[in-house]
């Protein structure tokens, strides 16, 4: 397959973490403002441990965002510049880059917006602090539209494009982030299975239920408008590297969702069972393991994500 001799390995390595990476940061923090803050009133022990992992999670997905952007900065200045890795490693080039190319101008506000959310992860207890992190996540997530190939469709097109894949990245973030924070939060109701716990995790996943369902629907629509204008047709679906790469990424998107089904509508509904009960408990621990297969699936997605953005789009083989 020719279109394997495109890719770039490290790229693709450094992209997929730092795609994944900034997405359970932004999912985290969401999770906690918009699930666990809403119904921790009747599992206060329970809800401040899920605070303390979400500053955790913060922390290590924040820093791994932060190394994995700085290296992605060095090998698209590389790449930018025809230059060897070390050859480019100079003042000037690495000005040039940040000073005169779009992708550094993202770098650098995506720079800002890091080193604020740094701020609020360590003046978390405050709410201010905690309600900024959160917002600005957002911001983090959602400039990487520009750092793709809707950062570079130009006229109208272009500005559907870049609001497409501004929703696709939310979305998929908050979905898939999310994910994270259910699995230690059914940790935690595994560590405390009383009436307070268990209704905790029960309410907690119905509410992460609902805003899944809303980030599904959304991520699907805008990868539908994505595929018609970087694809254009089934043939270059079809026929292309590029194509068959979200062909695949579609199919493991798909069963994410069969994963998904199976806790709303099967496991879910199950834990209103009596608290405590051996069959509850056996409830949550496969809640928690489909919720890792989602995530390993996630996982691969993002791999393919980090590879797609270094191919060109099959619309520019038809």
């Amino acid at each position: 397959m020719n279109w394997l001799a495109e890719v770039d390995s490290p790229l693709v390595v450094v992209r997929a973490i730092h795609f994944a990476a900034t997405a359970i940061l932004t999912g985290a923090l969401i999770f906690r403002a918009v699930v666990a803050e809403a119904v921790s009133c009747s599992a206060r022990p329970a809800a401040i441990i899920v605070r303390t992992q979400t500053v955790r999670v913060g922390w290590i997905s924040l820093a791994t965002a932060g190394a994995s952007g700085v290296i992605w900065f060095l090998l698209e200045a590389a790449s930018m510049s025809g230059l060897s890795f070390a050859e480019s490693m100079t003042s000037d080039v690495l000005s040039t880059v940040v000073n005169e190319t779009q992708f550094g101008l993202v770098s650098e506000i995506r720079f800002v917006l890091a080193v604020m959310i740094a701020g609020c992860l360590a003046y978390d207890r405050f709410p201010l602090a905690r309600g900024l992190g959160s917002a600005i996540s957002l911001g983090l997530i959602a400039a990487l539209a520009w750092t793709g190939h809707a950062g570079s469709t130009p006229g109208e097109v272009g500005i559907l494009h870049q609001t497409a894949d501004i929703l696709h990245l939310l979305a998929a973030a908050i979905w898939i982030g999310g994910l994270v924070s259910l699995v230690l939060l059914f940790s935690v109701t595994r560590r405390d299975p009383t009436d307070a716990g268990v209704s905790f995790a029960r309410d907690a996943t119905h509410r992460f239920s609902t805003m899944g369902i809303a980030a599904v629907v959304v991520v699907f629509a805008t990868g539908i408008v994505n595929a018609w204008i970087l694809v254009g047709s089934w043939h270059g679906l079809i026929v292309t590297g590029y194509g068959r790469l979200l062909m695949l990424k579609t199919t493991l998107f798909a069963a994410m969702l069969l994963m998904a089904a199976a806790n709303r509508f099967w496991l879910t509904p199950r834990l209103a069972l009596a608290a405590g009960s051996e069959p509850q408990l056996d409830v949550v621990r496969r809640l928690a393991r489909n919720s890792m297969i989602e995530i390993a699936l996630a996982l691969m997605i993002f791999a393919i994500v980090g590879m797609l953005g270094t191919l060109h789009p099959a619309i520019h083989f038809l």
